[in-house]
């Protein structure tokens, strides 16, 4: 009997998982956005798909689409998962997502299991493919009476570098509000059995290079709370755990400057309104909108005024003569100019880069260095690398869930071999998958 599938949301990194599914004939298919004919355009050439409209705040036609399903994909925002996940309690039916597990999901794990039901999360990139692939190597480890000492493990979305020609080192396919929202995020991790707490106004103060071959030097900072890994990758003993996220050099500098600006505020000001990035500028240093703005911005941050942090920010015309969008507060003005000014032009590329770094101690006590590497690259013209990487692990998960092959219940992380080992041997089957190699240290 065929199994029927509810794809909610058509967005930019649903398409390559949405044809993975389409291309089994034993499952059918619908996919719901609110704009139908993007749903049209994923399912255009398959008997086995359709479209269908759907406003997710319409409960009623939400609930009647996942009654008729069988496994419901939620590619929506986050912040819709919970009301997805309480739908398909109340009707019986499994879930998949590549969204982080939010407090709202996890409280579910008792009424999803009571139910005999799998909510598998966490099936995408980052995260996703870094659980999966770190998993691999953790399990090893111990599988031969080993330890782990030190676990680093970073990712990032970029362009690739023939294409990498702006200040920044970063482009845009979709809005960059949360990119920019993520600069004011705290950290905390532990590194060499020391607890690191940073501020999210430091953020960008604490980052290390690191050599990738191939790419050159990148720049990494922390990415919110590593702590909680210990405990979901099993990882009691080791001493650092530490997961961030890439960048070209720049990034870091250029953005620390524009939290400290207020650039990243997103608190409604009136005297925003008609204004130009200059007015918008002056307002942030507390100069005049007629006198030398940049000189200001250099002044509050205490740096020169050549200083290259404010050529980006030239480069980006925030102390132009310009108007502003119609919007009431830096950030989204900023997030509007960012997409407006670095988005990917036609035949461009963009890369995923993941490292994971382990210093392991064997079972006769000497140790190694390993390190695991994807560096993955969109298809000029056609599927990006961060909707390959995304939606695929996601799609392969679904598949193995519509096969009866994963034989786990409740909220899950793509965290035991039942699931990791054949989505990853899936994903290097498509391309997409892990190069390994190891030192003694």
């Amino acid at each position: 009997m065929k199994k029927n599938i509810l794809v909610l949301g058509a967005g930019l990194v649903s398409r390559p998982g949405v044809r993975y599914l389409l291309d089994q004939e034993e499952l059918n298919i619908t996919v719901a956005s609110r704009t139908v004919s993007k749903a049209e355009a994923l399912v255009e050439g398959y008997a086995n798909g359709r479209a269908r409209q759907l406003d997710v705040q319409n409960e009623t036609a939400l609930a009647n689409l996942i009654r008729e399903h069988d496994i419901i994909i939620s590619l929506l925002p986050w912040i819709h998962h919970v009301k997805v996940a309480n739908l398909c309690l109340e009707y019986g039916r499994d879930m998949a997502t590549t969204s982080y597990v939010s407090e709202g999901m996890q409280a579910l794990d008792k009424a999803v299991r009571d139910k005999g039901l799998l909510f598998l999360n966490e099936i995408g990139v980052d995260p996703g493919i870094d659980h999966m692939s770190a998993m691999q190597i953790i399990d090893g480890v111990h599988k031969a009476g080993g330890r782990i000492v030190d676990f680093y493990s970073v990712t990032g979305g970029l362009p690739a570098p023939e294409d990498n020609d702006n200040p920044f080192g970063y482009k845009f396919s979709w809005s960059p509000r949360g990119v920019i929202l993520a600069s004011r995020n705290s950290a905390r991790y532990l590194e060499h059995g020391k607890v690191v707490d940073v501020e999210g106004k430091d953020l960008f103060l604490d980052r290390r290079p690191d050599p990738v071959e191939g790419l050159g030097e990148l720049i990494i900072y922390p990415n919110r709370d590593s702590m909680p890994y210990q405990e979901i990758y099993g990882i009691p003993e080791a001493e650092t755990v530490m997961r961030g996220t890439y960048r070209y050099p720049g990034w870091c500098e250029t953005m620390k400057a524009m939290v400290d600006l207020g650039l990243i505020d997103d608190t409604p000001r009136d005297a925003l309104k008609g204004a130009t990035f200059r007015d918008l500028m002056a307002l942030l240093t507390d100069s005049a909108a007629d006198g030398d703005v940049r000189a200001a911005a250099a002044q509050k941050l205490g740096i020169s005024r050549d200083d290259a942090v404010l050529d980006n920010m030239e480069w980006l015309g925030l102390f132009s003569a310009e108007p502003v969008a119609d919007i009431p507060n830096p950030l989204d003005i900023l997030s509007e100019r960012m997409q407006a000014k670095m988005p990917y032009a036609p035949g461009e590329r963009d890369m995923i880069v993941m490292r994971h770094t382990f210093v392991v101690e064997h079972a006769a006590g000497e140790r190694e260095k390993i390190t695991s590497t994807l560096i993955d690259f969109g298809i000029p013209n056609g599927d990006t690398s961060m909707a390959r990487t995304v939606s695929l692990p996601l799609a392969v998960g679904v598949s193995l869930m519509a096969r009866g092959k994963i034989d786990q219940i409740g909220v899950v992380r793509p965290v035991s071999a039942a699931v990791y080992e054949p989505v990853m041997q899936e994903l290097a089957r498509l391309g997409i998958r892990m190069q390994e190699a190891r030192q003694k240290v």
